[in-house]
C-alpha cells in the first residue's frame, strides 16, 4: 500500500502501529497521508490519526470530544484541546487488552463522523485577546486585517501563544515576531 514506507520507518512503536493500523483497516475508512501522518478519513472527511510520540503511539480522533467513552480511555492531547482526544498506547499487549474498547471507540468515531455532529467550539468565541495585540490591531489596520483575515483556529493559537507570556514585554516580543506571518495569512505552525 502507499504508507507502507510510513510504517517500515516508524522508530519507537513498530509493531504497535502496524497492528493499529491493521485494525484501522478493518473499517470503512480509506487510508491517506496528511500531516505526514496516516489519517483515515470516511466519505471525505477525517475521523483518526494515526501518530508516534516520544512515549507512547495512538490514534488521535478529531471529533473525540463527541465520542461515546464510557471506559474513561480518551484524554486531551493539550490543555487547551476541545474537539480533539486521543487513545494512548505503549505496547502490543496493551492494545490487546483494550481491543474491544478500542473497536467501540472507532464505531462510535465512524457514526459521530456521519452523523455530522460539529463539535461546538466555544472558546474560539469567547477568546479574550491581550491588550497588547488588542493595541497592536488600534495602532495597525493592515495589521488587524491580516490577523482578522486568519482562520478562527489560527488566531486561536496566536492569542493563546501570545497570552501565555507573563510579562508584557515578552508578549509585544511575540507580537513582532509573527507580525510577518500574520501579514502573510500563516499560522504559528504553518510552513
Amino acid at each position: 500500500m502507499r504508507l507502507d514506507p510510513y510504517f517500515r520507518k516508524a522508530k519507537r512503536f513498530p509493531e504497535e502501529l502496524n497492528r493499529l493500523r491493521e485494525i484501522l483497516l478493518e473499517y470503512p475508512l480509506k487510508e491517506e497521508l496528511k500531516w505526514r501522518q496516516p489519517c483515515y478519513t470516511y466519505e471525505g472527511g477525517n475521523v483518526v490519526i494515526l501518530h508516534e510520540m516520544k512515549d507512547y503511539c495512538g490514534l488521535g480522533f478529531m471529533r473525540g470530544s463527541l465520542i461515546d467513552d464510557p471506559n474513561g480511555v480518551l484524554v486531551a492531547p493539550g490543555k487547551n484541546s476541545q474537539a480533539a482526544r486521543q487513545m494512548r498506547f505503549r505496547s502490543l499487549v496493551e492494545i490487546t487488552e483494550q481491543e474491544d474498547i478500542l473497536r467501540a471507540i472507532i464505531t462510535s468515531a465512524i457514526e459521530v463522523h456521519k452523523s455530522g455532529q460539529k463539535v461546538d467550539f466555544k472558546a474560539k468565541r469567547e477568546l479574550v485577546y491581550p491588550e497588547e495585540l488588542t493595541e497592536k490591531m488600534a495602532q495597525d489596520a493592515d495589521f488587524k486585517a491580516a490577523f482578522d483575515a486568519l482562520t478562527p483556529g489560527r488566531q486561536r493559537g496566536y492569542v493563546l501563544h501570545i497570552s501565555g507570556a507573563k510579562q508584557s514585554k515578552t508578549r509585544t516580543a511575540r507580537i513582532e515576531k509573527h507580525y510577518d506571518r500574520i501579514m502573510d495569512g500563516l499560522g504559528m505552525h504553518d510552513r
